[in-house]
């Protein structure tokens, strides 16, 4: 969810000096790029895995701040529900044995965790939607005590005039509810991949991880089930999309697919977030404006399935990043690092493809198998880069693994690293099991026990085997 904030109530006059001080960052970033002052080191590769905190009957249990006092670890932050807590991954190259180095440290610091939290009667379940969480549960005594989530939600719904959310998921079964604050979101974890790219390349990377993110989602769904309902393979998708809803114009919702490719430079997204996007967290700091404190702040209240991130390098010298936040989180450790090596490869020959695949697959016909793929899965067909529509399965088999096999031997990486990563993906899509499939086939086995399937779920996670080889035990 980002930096935290020192209150929740705002003036007028703190919306126009964020403003005006969003203004002139824009402008500087603009400079920036203009000028080449931007890290144009060799890419990294980085994550973020959001999770939930489990009590022994697999419900969600509010002890995240007594978890986090225990790890006292700075990779392990807080997240919006009291039993949602965020891992960070440190990022590396992306060459040599990269995908081992990032599932070791992942390993470890769950380990450490699930360790802190078997003290406070507690797990961990790393899923995109916990299939035991009820509407009770999402709300606002459940907020993590922190101003930027007080703030959050006060300026969400004073931009919808404080009418109330409507839930509506219409898939194998139909939820529609009415909401009165933000806390469906944190019925959403997601695992976010992110890749440091260099400023040249940063729009075709950008526009390359939109195409494949229909692909992605359908390929790793985990979120087939939301307060007991049968709903998408990624419910995950229409939930966050309308837990922050500001209720105005589409092309000013929070999150979204976006309404179009970026033509000629990244920084087209950040004038677009200075142009479209009303301010949602107008606190304004003194730090210099080299630091792009109000610019960072106000892109991390639009959550853009592909986003540009700014950092820095350890020397000060600022960097771009796309951050890929369609994947679910889930099933288990190598599953999710299956999924990232997968996306590194597809960027690395797709942005680099000499006929930018930008130019042969229209915008909305990318936005349209996004959609597709998060509602019906691996069986989805989508339109492609040939013109036609093509069943997912084919695209992910015959394009997309040959692509990241390719992309990952150009960057240098192992090998051994590329076959055994890249065989997981291969494998869970010649099994034709994804974790929402494998929840499904539970539940037809078994019957809609969601605290049963939740058990099952972790017991199967805790093992460290990928998804496509559990049993429905």
């Amino acid at each position: 969810m980002g930096q935290e904030i020192a209150a929740s109530h705002f003036t007028k006059g703190d919306f126009n000096r964020f403003a005006a001080r969003l203004r002139e960052e824009t402008k500087l970033l603009e400079r920036w790029l203009k000028e080449g002052l931007l890290d144009d080191s060799e890419p990294t590769a980085g994550f973020e895995l959001e999770a939930w905190l489990v009590a022994p009957d697999a419900t969600p249990t509010p002890k995240v701040e007594e978890l986090l006092t225990r790890l006292r670890d700075p990779l392990v932050v807080p997240e919006l529900a009291t039993f949602n807590v965020e891992f960070n991954g440190t990022a590396r190259p992306l060459s040599g044995s990269v995908f081992s180095q990032l599932a070791q440290e992942l390993t470890q610091t769950l380990a450490h965790a699930n360790a802190s939290a078997a003290e406070l009667d507690s797990r961990l379940a790393m899923i995109g939607i916990l299939p035991t969480v009820r509407p009770e549960h999402l709300t606002a005594e459940f907020m993590t005590p922190r101003e930027r989530y007080r703030a959050l939600n006060e300026q969400v719904f004073a931009l919808r005039h404080e009418r109330p959310l409507k839930l509506l998921i219409e898939g194998r079964d139909r939820l529609e509810l009415t909401w009165h604050d933000v806390m469906l979101e944190a019925g959403a974890t997601s695992f976010q991949i992110h890749l440091k790219v260099r400023p040249s390349e940063a729009a075709r990377v950008y526009n390359a991880s939109k195409i494949v993110s229909g692909p992605m989602v359908a390929i790793s769904a985990n979120s087939p089930y939301l307060f007991g309902r049968d709903l998408w393979d990624e419910t995950r998708i229409p939930l966050f999309e309308q837990a922050v809803s500001v209720g105005g114009a589409m092309l000013q919702e929070r999150v979204s697919f976006g309404f179009r490719y970026a033509r000629h430079s990244i920084l087209e997204t950040f004038q677009s977030n200075l142009d479209r996007y009303p301010v949602l967290l107008p606190h304004v700091v003194e730090d210099p404006p080299e630091l792009l404190p109000h610019l960072r702040l106000h892109n991390g209240t639009i959550w853009r399935w592909n986003r540009p991130l700014i950092g820095f390098e350890p020397d000060g010298r600022p960097h771009l990043r796309i951050e890929h936040r369609v994947v679910p989180a889930g099933p288990s450790v190598p599953d999710a690092i299956a999924n990232a090596a997968f996306y590194f490869g597809m960027m690395q020959d797709l942005a680099h493809a000499e006929i930018p695949p930008e130019s042969v697959l229209m915008f909305l016909h990318a936005q349209k198998g996004f959609y597709t793929c998060a509602h019906q899965g691996l069986e989805a067909e989508i339109p492609w880069l040939d013109g036609r529509a093509l069943p997912v399965t084919s695209i992910l088999e015959e394009d997309l693994l040959p692509r990241a096999r390719s992309g990952l031997q150009h960057l240098g990486v192992d090998p051994a690293e590329i076959a055994h990563w890249l065989g997981i993906i291969a494998a869970r899509l010649g099994t034709r099991r994804t974790g929402a499939r494998w929840q499904r086939a539970w539940v037809a086995r078994h019957g809609p026990d969601m605290a049963g399937l939740t058990s099952a779920y972790l017991a199967h996670q805790a093992s460290g085997k990928p998804v496509h080889t559990w049993t429905l035990d």
